[in-house]
């Protein structure tokens, strides 16, 4: 007679904690990172997006620890999950909230900052050229396989840091509260050329206000600035590309800075 398998409760507990620790950060991640985290994708999606790659990556990892998961200990690792994911799919959202600023202050230079609307993404008013930049930039992350590399960084972070029920370094926490003052610098250095250009021309008709008050200012005006900035954005098209690709390189280095001073 064929021998019956058996599995203990302490083996089926491990089998558990082997597969939940993992898939917690993983699910962290996918809910706050760029592309995969936006509202428009359901939750059953995302969480069965994360009970794939879990799927895939588990097999390859080191040993879990047995902490219980109904204890204090199993509690703390479950937190350090979810905060590392969310970190890492924070560190990366903030490339794109560059590009979202960037969308804020050409959009207050072309007198369009009456036109939002309701972004679910955001949970606010969202200006339709920062929303329209924003889409850009996540065809472009697609078309350089972006999402792929932030799966496999997702991957390789377990072996930079893996999971465990040791403290967590600050000096991670405080790399990524440094690298929150690019998003201000790129998003300024994105939008400088459309800037200078509006706020050039709004000067010359200001002057020529001032020389010719018959001129109406007020009904010119718009018009003029509205086809101008029109006319910068599709100047600025073309590099685009050129501009975010290192920021995505940089993201990615950010979030392999983040791991390796979180150990």
């Amino acid at each position: 007679m064929a021998p019956i398998l058996s599995v203990t409760s302490e083996q089926l507990n491990l089998w558990l904690l082997g597969f939940f620790w993992p898939f917690v950060r993983i699910l962290a991640l996918l809910a706050s990172a760029p592309l995969f985290g936006e509202s428009v994708v359901p939750r059953n999606v995302k969480v069965a997006m994360a009970v794939l790659l879990s799927l895939v990556i588990v097999p390859t990892l080191a040993p879990m620890p047995s902490t219980p998961l109904m204890s204090a200990g199993g509690f703390w690792i479950l937190v350090q999950q979810i905060l590392i994911g969310a970190a890492m799919g924070f560190a990366m959202r903030m490339v794109f909230a560059a590009v979202q600023a960037t969308g804020d202050y050409v959009g207050l230079q072309m007198g369009l900052s009456f036109a939002t609307f309701f972004d679910p993404s955001s949970g606010g008013n969202t200006m339709v050229l920062a929303r329209l930049l924003n889409v850009l930039v996540m065809l472009l992350f697609l078309a350089v396989d972006g999402h792929l590399i932030l799966i496999r960084t997702l991957a390789e972070s377990f072996v930079t840091l893996p999971i465990s029920d040791a403290p967590l370094s600050k000096g991670g926490w405080a790399q990524l509260v440094a690298a929150g003052g690019n998003v201000v610098a790129d998003g300024l250095m994105l939008a400088l050329p459309l800037v200078a250009c509006l706020l050039s021309l709004n000067l010359a008709m200001g002057i020529l206000n001032r020389v010719s008050p018959q001129f109406s200012i007020f009904s010119v005006g718009f018009p003029i600035t509205l086809l101008a900035g029109i006319g910068m954005l599709q100047l600025l098209m073309p590099y685009l590309g050129p501009f975010m690709l290192p920021r995505f390189s940089a993201g990615f280095e950010l979030i392999g800075r983040f791991l390796q001073a979180l150990r």
